[in-house]
């Protein structure tokens, strides 16, 4: 079965069930569940010439997307799951594809929330399906309504 299941966890309503659907597959397969938060760069690009970076804005999004891990983490205690779990930096697709070849996780877990109109899924896009054609490994999509 799995090894070692790694979770895109980003403190959302989906992401919440997805924890703990991934509390459970893990405690019915003997995995190891590692969890991952993707920080989006803060770095803001003016024009061509190039961009601005705000080091006072990063240090705020970490401690931000470190609370969330932590708080990930806290859930899936307080349901008797052990993890660990690391924030990265980046497009989301890029770096949960790039941490889960670093885990050598072998399953890898995310939320979804159908959203309403198609202009929310056009501008939006789908980490989850992106994540279908970039894994290296099998992906589960948690759905939430």
């Amino acid at each position: 079965m799995y090894k070692r299941i790694l979770l895109a966890y980003d403190g959302s309503d989906a992401g919440q069930k997805a924890l703990l659907d991934c509390g459970e597959l893990a405690q019915w397969s003997k995995s190891e569940l590692v969890l991952v938060a993707v920080m989006p760069s803060t770095m803001s690009f003016v024009g061509l010439e190039g961009g601005v970076y705000d080091v006072e804005l990063e240090e705020r999004e970490r401690r931000k997307f470190e609370g969330v891990l932590r708080d990930g983490l806290q859930r899936l205690e307080a349901k008797g799951f052990a993890a660990r779990g690391e924030v990265v930096m980046g497009e989301a697709v890029e770096e949960i594809t790039k941490f889960a070849r670093k885990v050598e996780a072998d399953l890898i877990i995310v939320g979804h929330k159908h959203l309403g109109s198609w202009a929310a899924r056009w501008w939006r896009g789908s980490i989850s399906g992106a994540l279908i054609e970039h894994a290296h490994c099998s992906v589960l999509v948690v759905i939430t309504q």
